[in-house]
């Protein structure tokens, strides 16, 4: 909004408009937009552009009909076709464009190159095909939330991005992918995720039951067991020690012995 206030406060012209095809950016960001102020104010815009546009080709064919008419000299007719040839020729007023950049638009290169990866990500697999999903736009919105989360492009920022490209690319993790590309996790969400909430199933079981055997040890440790010498530490080669017997299996299945040095702390599983 700031930057099309400032536009709207410039004194543009026919020539700038040309040179800087600031009107197709503009007309592409009011296609794009869901915001309702933004989209009144880039049409605004570009209807006092296409004012001058409009008075610029009246004024062209004025001088088109002017040069036309008939004259009654001979050197009259010489300086018309003279000021035809110097005439410039008439560039395009309406340049072609096949295609607009994601919104919201933004010129940093490297958020740019940052949206370029992820977009690569998002089309891992093809999965984007079959879905139907613009994936430079889903790029482009997770990119502006990243930034919007972290306000700078600094290492944080990257690593973040980084994250989020590696969960998306992983051939393991599919269905994080296919959820980002459906829409059952936004933009915004996907943005600010850990890492333990983009993890495959499979990771999150696996970590969960590394959780569960660490906070049993921990337990064990604190609880305590059975002194014994029958078993010799690995690191020390002492026999001070202390075990304790767990049913980590099924009930047919023998008991865990897990052993712990009294001398150095070292701890073991004794199946």
């Amino acid at each position: 909004m700031d930057l099309l206030k400032e536009l709207k406060s410039m004194p543009i012209t026919l020539g700038l408009l040309q040179s800087t095809r600031i009107g197709i950016s503009v007309n592409a960001l009011r296609k794009q937009s869901t915001d309702e102020e933004v989209i009144a104010l880039a049409k605004s815009l570009i209807k006092a552009w296409k004012k001058l546009l409009d008075a610029s080709e009246e004024k062209s064919d004025e001088k088109k009909r002017n040069s036309s008419l008939p004259t009654s000299s001979s050197k009259e007719s010489g300086d018309s076709r003279d000021q035809r040839r110097q005439d410039p020729p008439k560039t395009p007023t309406t340049p072609k464009i096949t295609s607009f950049p994601p919104v919201p638009v933004t010129c940093d290169t490297v958020r740019n190159k940052c949206r370029e990866m992820l977009t690569s990500a998002l089309q891992t697999d093809n999965d984007h095909v079959a879905i139907g999903a613009d994936c430079e736009h889903l790029a482009a919105q997770i990119e502006e939330f990243i930034y919007q989360d972290v306000k700078n492009t600094d290492l944080k920022y990257k690593n973040r991005v980084r994250s989020r490209i590696s969960n998306l690319k992983d051939s393991k993790n599919p269905d994080l992918r296919k959820n980002v590309l459906c829409g059952v996790i936004t933009p915004e969400q996907i943005a600010v995720m850990t890492s333990e909430e983009m993890a495959s199933n499979e990771l999150k079981e696996i970590r969960k039951a590394m959780t569960k055997e660490a906070i049993r040890e921990h337990q064990m440790a604190k609880t305590g067991g059975t002194q014994t010498d029958l078993f010799t530490c690995g690191k020390c080669k002492q026999k001070n020690c202390t075990y304790t017997q767990v049913q980590t299996r099924s009930s047919d299945e023998p008991m865990t012995t897990f052993v712990v040095c009294n001398e150095c702390g070292n701890r073991w599983k004794f199946c």
